[in-house]
């Protein structure tokens, strides 16, 4: 027989106990709507910042200047020169990377951003990397005490009046050419000299093949990578580079 508390049972006066196990379930769920719904909040609002870092792939557009200091010479660089985020600091600093168009030498900005993220042209940046000096000479001054002693077979004719020397394979400089002209080239006493890797055919080119290194402020060394396709442009990136770096020198 059907019993009267049986018959009590109210209906919709109450929620069901759903014991501890279904308590735990509602709570999770209740948290993982809430954390879509923040996550969705944070898309939206964050979402266009995002966008933009990625597509900046750790270049900036800003020209802030930042002073470092690198030993006794004090560098104002617009932030669009300088290849890392964490070089983009004021203070002092071991050295500086930097990047810059060629010819223009601009920075890394909205109009020029096809040019530094263009990997299939590789003769449009000139790169450089500024340290402290540690040696006395420059490339320039090395060529007659060092490298000349280290130069192999017959000179060879190099674009735009250059003269192409292997080198020895006990050098250390591998299938390396060295390129000079002669001294006066560039403006002082020494001959010219650059150290390139040549590739074997055009295409093969990369936007470093070549370096040099020159002396710049009180006590700076200035190595700076181009491409081989630009070697005919040898003299006049060598004064654009020198220009560059002394406009960027706080007296």
């Amino acid at each position: 027989m059907t019993t009267s508390s049986e018959l009590a049972a109210p209906s919709g006066t109450s929620a069901p106990d759903l014991g501890p196990s279904g308590r735990r379930i509602l709570l999770r769920a209740g948290l993982a709507i809430g954390l879509l719904a923040a996550l969705t909040v944070a898309i939206c609002i964050g979402g266009p910042k995002i966008g933009a870092t990625l597509a900046l792939g750790g270049n900036t557009t800003s020209t802030d200047n930042t002073d470092i200091v690198i030993g006794t010479d004090h560098l104002r660089l617009p932030a669009h020169y300088i290849r890392f985020a964490d070089q983009r600091q004021t203070g002092a600093a071991e050295r500086v990377d930097l990047y810059a168009t060629w010819p223009e030498m601009q920075g890394y900005s909205d109009a020029t951003r096809g040019r530094f993220n263009d990997v299939t042209r590789t003769d449009g940046l000139i790169f450089l990397q500024i340290s402290q000096s540690t040696m006395s000479r420059d490339m320039s001054g090395r060529i007659a005490p060092i490298y000349s002693h280290v130069f192999e077979g017959a000179p060879t004719d190099g674009p735009a009046g250059l003269t192409g020397h292997r080198m020895t394979a006990t050098s250390g400089y591998g299938a390396e050419i060295f390129f000079t002209a002669p001294s006066g080239t560039t403006g002082g006493p020494d001959a010219y000299g650059v150290r390139c890797l040549m590739p074997e055919r055009p295409e093969l080119a990369t936007s470093a093949d070549c370096q040099r290194d020159v002396h710049a402020g009180q006590d700076l060394v200035v190595l700076y990578r181009f491409s081989s396709q630009l070697l005919p442009q040898w003299h006049a990136i060598d004064e654009a580079v020198l220009r560059f770096v002394e406009a960027k020198l706080v007296p």
